[in-house]
């Protein structure tokens, strides 16, 4: 490179990212979104942000396997390394053509997020990931390579050097530094090196293979063995504390082939499909899950209609409410924790903040369950997609080794939605009916998001991984996907084009079919703005595929009632008041017994209304038993009325209060007669309407002017809440609009930084100091900004603004008066006032300056 060239080469971050064009900055700037927020002042400040410790972790940590292990090469490389030393690092003697094709993009992708600068002869890695990943006593690399020989030998004695040196068969030197220098020569030389290794015995080699992948460090005695021995004074193994020992980079390397890394994965690893089905048996299989889901969530709205659990003082559900819960659905607890989350997470219910605070459904979850069951559907399909709120940790223990319970706390996992979306992405480049294998699934996302360090040996519990595997089985019981493959309105749902067509025609369901090809480049998440059309286009696509809702029900002999499909809401409310849910499945079957038709009486209801609502709607006649047990309830409801006294009982029929009386499991209730026809009793309303209907009677509650109180299932409604907001994974990434600006305000401040200026009478020869603020009398100030109204020239001026935040701006004064400049700024590339007295400084501009 000749001298000009060198000249050219930038010096550090910040020079390199001067010379990127806009579209660069954004890229920069969309893959790492904390690097403005806030907007930095100017480039130097990007710069030295780009390299905090905090920012570089977050970007390590959102590289690919491969991109992350050429960053992991480049720290064990010198500084500055030329592409080629990398391209021997990671390819090796061999030169692995699958590596050498993919290096060029890692390194490109490296550039572009600000970890690594400079041109390919002179590769740098920002000092920060270099420190983090380059190798140390504390923190071994994860290539599992050791100290250089020049590190390892920092504090050994010159003596022991030359002894090294000899043993070695190299010539003594006259001193230390020659002597490393040509140790290190020699370890670099593969076919010197393999003449030293060749003469070592058996043993000692042994030794060498046991630490050239890793760990590199070893224990010996005070008094080694002959094969340690013989590896000790050629300098193979390098004293780094008493009883310590290291294999040096250059022999590892050697011994390596020269890769830093045992297995480079260039490739990201297929997702493999373990069954095939066709599309339209997905697509059915998942409408009836999206069926069964929706009713899932009606019934459990339903048990809380009247008031749910009560909330726990550290927030949500207590096991045993979960338990109840999970029982009166018939499913596991984790399922039923899924349910609640999802519908607490869209909004349908919440507490009601009372005293004695209860969950119930909010006002939502009354417009909810007016759409139409695709809409439903995909309202809840787009809240699971999107939402942080994580039930697969519900039952474990946070950070103070408190329980996580269902509705509480601390179960929000911001990457919960990245991977959700990423998992379905990679179903969605299988062939359209392919389910894949969980394995290989999770094998693609350890590729694109490694972990790092220490985690590398806790894959399976590692939070992405679990994530992954409830997003698998979530997706199922929602209905996103059918029998494990993506369906049609899942599709949609993430915003995916059509799927690849498979290379053959599968032979049957169970077939097994490796996919072989690279998927397309993943869909990127809907923005907000888009999720709203995405959720219209996947009800669309779900509507065809759900059965249309019944009007009728098959009533039958031993007082059952089978719906053989979904119902409309109107049947289907009241029928649920009428009856029993006795089991659920493609058929539901209703029963009926006393206590829900007097469930029904108590709603409003009459016996003439149940039966011609029965008779509506039955497609065979109304059975006697059924048309006796109505009429028998009903003749005995209301003959008895409970009101608060404490509370009384009042009936028409002495005979009937005799009966009561003379009752003994009645004993508890306290119970007096004031009156042939009253009686009075020590227990709350509501407790002595539960024990006279344990007794077998069907009393009614009335109200302090005698009349009936009907009880409504839907009368507990919370106050509006809110459905939780999702928890960020970090600041949201940038507009268009966002980036744009933030680049014009960064390179506009970057040119009032940068920008030569004139030296001042306070100033050396070279002006002021670069980044300082100009320091400058009131009149000083005052007398430079009217000359320049009158030449027209640009001035560089310091400013603090009302918060106290200083910066330098490039201005054109315009007019002076009152105090105050007006001007246009070259900073913010627009006319604006700044008041006198918050100028710290002006300078003139140099004669060169653009």
């Amino acid at each position: 490179m000749s001298t000009e060239e060198k000249s050219a080469a930038p010096r550090s971050l910040a020079e390199a990212l001067r010379v990127r064009d806009d579209v660069s900055l954004a890229a920069l700037l969309r893959s790492r979104p904390d690097l403005i927020t806030p907007v930095p002042t100017d480039l130097t400040q990007l710069a030295t942000r780009a390299g905090t410790r905090a920012s570089v972790v977050r970007a390590l940590e959102r590289l690919d396997r491969f991109a992350l292990q050429t960053a992991e090469a480049l720290a064990v490389a010198s500084d500055p390394a030329p592409y080629g030393e990398l391209l021997g690092l990671m390819a090796g003697d061999d030169d692995d053509p699958a590596v050498a094709a993919a290096l060029p993009r890692a390194v490109a992708l490296l550039r572009e997020q600000a970890l690594v600068w400079g041109a390919d002869d002179r590769l740098r890695l920002v000092r920060t990931a270099r420190e983090l990943l380059a190798p140390s006593p504390q923190h071994p690399s994860p290539t599992g390579l050791g100290p250089t020989v020049r590190e390892a030998t920092a504090g050994m004695s010159p003596g022991r050097i030359q002894e090294i040196l000899t043993t070695a068969g190299l010539p003594s030197t006259h001193d230390s530094v020659s002597a490393v220098t040509a140790l290190a020569t020699l370890f670099a030389d593969r076919r010197r090196m393999t003449a030293l290794l060749a003469g070592l015995p058996e043993e000692s080699r042994e030794v060498l293979a046991r630490l050239v992948w890793g760990p590199p460090y070893g224990q010996v005695t005070h008094d080694p063995a002959a094969h340690l021995r013989a590896l000790l004074d050629r300098g193979l193994l390098l004293p780094t504390a008493p009883g310590t020992v290291v294999l040096p980079r250059e022999v590892a390397l050697h011994l390596r082939a020269g890769r830093a890394h045992r297995a480079p994965e260039p490739a990201p690893p297929a997702v493999e499909a373990a069954a095939t089905h066709r599309p339209q048996v997905v697509d059915a299989t998942a409408a009836g899950q999206a069926l069964a889901a929706l009713a899932t969530v009606t019934e459990l709205l339903k048990e809380w209609d009247e008031g749910g659990p009560t909330v726990l003082r550290a927030g949500g559900l207590s096991v045993r409410d979960l338990k109840r819960t999970a029982v009166a659905l018939d499913l596991p607890e984790p399922v039923a924790a899924f349910w609640l989350e999802l519908a607490y997470a869209a909004g349908l219910i919440a507490s009601d903040g009372e005293a004695d605070e209860r969950y119930a459904p909010t006002p939502a979850y009354d417009e909810w369950r007016e759409l139409p069951p695709a809409e439903r559907w995909a309202s809840l399909a787009q809240t699971w997609l999107t939402a942080t709120r994580t039930p697969g940790v519900v039952g474990g223990r946070d950070a103070k080794d408190r329980t996580l319970s269902a509705l509480g706390p601390n179960l929000d996992r911001s990457a919960a939605p990245e991977v959700r979306h990423r998992v379905l992405a990679l179903l969605a480049g299988l062939p359209e009916g392919a389910s894949p294998t969980e394995e290989s699934v999770l094998a693609r996302l350890r590729w694109e998001r490694p972990l790092r360090g220490p985690e590398r040996d806790r894959r399976e519990d590692d939070l992405r991984t679990r994530l992954a595997r409830w997003t698998l089985s979530e997706a199922e019981l929602l209905g996103v996907t059918g029998r494990g493959a993506l369906a049609a309105p899942g599709r949609a749902l993430i915003g995916a084009p059509e799927p690849p067509h498979p290379a053959k025609d599968p032979e049957g369901p169970g077939d097994k079919l490796p996919v072989h090809h690279r998927p397309p480049a993943p869909p990127a998440p809907p923005a907000p703005g888009e999720r709203a059309a995405a959720a219209a286009t996947a009800a669309r696509l779900l509507a065809p595929l759900l059965p249309e809702p019944l009007d009728h029900v098959l009533l039958q002999a031993d007082l059952t009632a089978v719906a053989p499909g979904p119902l409309e809401r109107p049947l289907a409310d009241l029928l649920g008041v009428l009856a029993d849910v006795e089991s659920k499945g493609g058929a539901t079957v209703y029963r009926f017994t006393p206590g829900s038709v007097r469930r029904a009486l108590d709603a409003g209801q009459t016996a003439a209304d149940l039966h011609t609502f029965l008779a509506r709607h039955s497609r065979t006649p109304v059975p006697q038993p059924l048309t006796y047990l109505i009429d028998d309830v009903a003749r005995r409801h209301g003959r008895l009325r409970v009101g608060a006294a404490s509370a009384y009982v009042r009936c028409d029929d002495d005979a009937t209060l005799d009966e009561i009386l003379a009752d003994r499991r009645g004993a508890g209730l306290g119970l007096r007669r004031l009156a042939p026809t009253v009686l009075a009793a020590q227990a709350e309303p509501a407790a002595l309407l539960e024990g006279l209907r344990a007794m077998g009677f069907a009393p009614a509650a009335e109200s302090a002017a005698g009349d009936v109180l009907i009880a409504r299932a839907d009368a507990r409604r919370t106050p509006p809440r809110a459905a939780p907001e999702p928890v960020p994974d970090g600041p949201p990434a940038p507009d268009d609009t966002l980036l744009a600006a933030a680049i014009r305000a960064v390179r506009a401040g970057d040119l009032a930084s940068t920008a030569p200026r004139k030296p001042g009478p306070g100033d050396g020869e070279g002006g002021a100091a670069g980044g300082e603020l100009p320091r400058t009398g009131a009149a000083e100030t005052l007398a430079t900004m009217q000359a320049a109204v009158l030449t027209g020239e640009a001035l560089w001026i310091g400013y603090v603004n009302a918060e106290g935040s200083a910066s330098q701006r490039v201005i054109a004064p315009i007019r002076v008066e009152g105090g105050f400049v007006t001007a246009y700024d070259h900073t913010a590339d627009e006319v604006r006032t700044y008041p006198l007295h918050r100028v710290t400084g002006v300078a003139e501009l140099a004669d060169d300056a653009t």
